[in-house]
């Protein structure tokens, strides 16, 4: 066995660990996380569902706890049983405001309810909801105690999370007013049960409410632990195709499909830093939706024409044409342009996917990775019309399609880089990337 053959061998072996090490940890995250609340601790706390007094419209007045609220709606915030989100997989879940006589509706509305907090020495926290559309405040008898993003005049709103709030001192054997100001931003939220809170704020005693705030993250973690995972590992392919891309036959598509990469991890990391942080509003995080997904079709689209011996220029001028034509769709929300530049590149693949069938190099690893890459980015034409969900289950907390495409697109793109990789077996191996040929 040559010294190439060998290198190739220790790469393959490394991707193949690694792949499995990720997935394992994948999945003792996903179970812990998808675990019920603890029984004990639920039992020691108090869920905030029932009936509520809910308005549309904002005043400031509204969070006094001597607000008269009589002639306001009434929504109850019970969640049927086993009923979460369909997206973490959050539990008691119910439907927001457009399910409850208000469809259609964004902007400001208001939540408010009396609690009696039982006397005791204890000190006492109410730990908020954890699903909002899109950002709240909660007061207490007019005091704000905190809330998700930043409302007012000119609002900037964060992904909502778990969060605790200290109830003043002498809250304890008294009777008071929790009121909570939500925010919609408008043009979110197209769903038929979509505004305002879709879970019940919680009051608990320390170290109850404490213990429970960590299972509320442990499961908002587990739900975007993968938006981390898989970046990692393809900045992890980004290093291994430039590390050996002086010693690739494919320079060019290893250039170009690092930064088609690197666009990609960009856009699915951002997803657990607007689930987990305040970095990131959920203004910019809409635009990167809309947007990002141009320019990654777009280099993709120049990475695999690369692969090809000899590049179409055609293939480029028109890539260049539907990216541009994809840039001014979602800039103005032109979902007909829009359309039209993502079917007509994935017409461009279909084009370099024949090309590649017939005269491409390692042809089989070539064309499950392009595969794979084409699922990733355009799931909602390829996907959707044969019935593949969105998104899945497992241990309870949700993981999406594309989040399974990418965990095999990944692999496939690392072990397509060590193909290109010299070696006496690339020479004999005429269709390439059978990787059990070369290990034997």
């Amino acid at each position: 066995m040559s010294p190439s053959d060998a290198t190739q061998l220790k790469l393959i072996a490394g991707i193949v660990m690694a792949t499995l090490l990720a997935v394992a940890i994948v999945t003792a995250d996903l179970a812990s996380g998808g675990r019920p609340d603890p029984p004990a601790l639920r039992a020691a706390a108090t869920l905030l569902d029932g009936s509520w007094r809910f308005r549309t419209g904002d005043d400031p007045h509204w969070a006094d706890g001597n607000a008269d609220d009589s002639g306001w709606e009434t929504v109850d915030m019970t969640a049927l049983p086993g009923s979460h989100d369909g997206d973490v997989g959050l539990p008691d879940y119910v439907g927001g405001w457009m399910a409850h006589g208000h469809p259609g509706y964004h902007g400001y509305a208001w939540y408010r309810r009396a609690v009696a907090v039982p006397a005791g020495r204890a000190s006492w926290e109410i730990l908020g909801p954890t699903l909002v559309e899109d950002g709240y405040e909660l007061y207490w008898n007019g005091r704000l105690l905190g809330g998700s993003g930043e409302l007012g005049p000119a609002p900037r709103v964060v992904g909502t999370r778990p969060l605790r709030f200290a109830l003043p001192s002498d809250a304890a054997g008294t009777r008071g007013v929790i009121a909570v100001r939500a925010y919609m931003r408008p043009g979110s939220g197209g769903s038929a049960d979509g505004g305002g809170m879709h879970s019940a704020p919680i009051l608990a005693q320390r170290p109850v409410s404490e213990a429970l705030h960590r299972v509320q993250w442990g499961r908002t973690i587990a739900g975007y632990i993968v938006e981390v995972i898989e970046p990692a590992a393809m900045f992890a392919v980004i290093g291994l195709a430039l590390g050996y891309r002086y010693r690739s036959s494919r320079r060019s598509f290893l250039m170009l499909a690092s930064m088609a990469l690197a666009l990609m991890a960009a856009r699915r990391l951002s997803n657990a830093i607007v689930a987990w942080t305040d970095l990131i509003d959920l203004d910019t995080y809409a635009w990167q939706a809309s947007v990002m997904w141009v320019p990654m079709v777009a280099v993709w689209t120049l990475a695999w024409n690369r692969w090809c011996e000899r590049p179409w220029r055609s293939l480029d001028v028109l890539a260049a044409l539907l990216s541009v034509a994809g840039a001014i769709g979602a800039v103005m929300r032109a979902a007909n342009v829009t359309s039209g530049s993502r079917l007509g590149s994935i017409a461009l693949f279909i084009v370099i996917g024949a090309r590649i069938a017939r005269t491409g190099p390692r042809r089989l690893l070539a064309l499950g990775t392009l595969a794979s890459t084409m699922a990733a980015l355009f799931g909602a034409e390829l996907l959707d019309p044969i019935g593949v969900p969105g998104i899945w289950f497992p241990f309870g907390i949700g993981v999406s399609r594309t989040q399974y495409v990418y965990a095999i697109a990944v692999p496939l793109t690392a072990l397509l880089i060590v193909r290109t990789l010299p070696s006496k077996e690339n020479a004999l191996i005429g269709d390439g990337g059978d990787v059990a040929r070369l290990i034997a």
